[in-house]
């Protein structure tokens, strides 16, 4: 599963790890992206959606109907 979230397009944001000595060495943060089923009532069928937690609260705030329009507008298939 890659960790970019559909909804809003977090990806993982890359640094350095820096150690007590100051001795870098790289890392990445990754967002908190989960697999989330949701129930599309215009279709009658279950979609799913790789969502961060930022991205299932948009999805409360607007609703899926709403979401799922973005995402076709935007080009990706639901």
């Amino acid at each position: 599963m890659s960790a970019i979230c559909q909804v809003t397009g977090r990806k993982p944001g890359f640094g350095n790890q820096v150690s007590h000595s100051h001795k870098r060495t790289k890392r990445r943060w990754d967002p908190n992206v989960q697999r989330r089923h949701y129930w599309l009532p215009s279709e009658g069928r279950r979609i799913t959606l790789t969502v961060s937690a930022k991205g299932i609260k948009t999805i409360d705030r607007k609703g899926i109907e709403a979401v799922v329009a973005q995402l076709r507008r935007n080009g990706v298939r639901v």
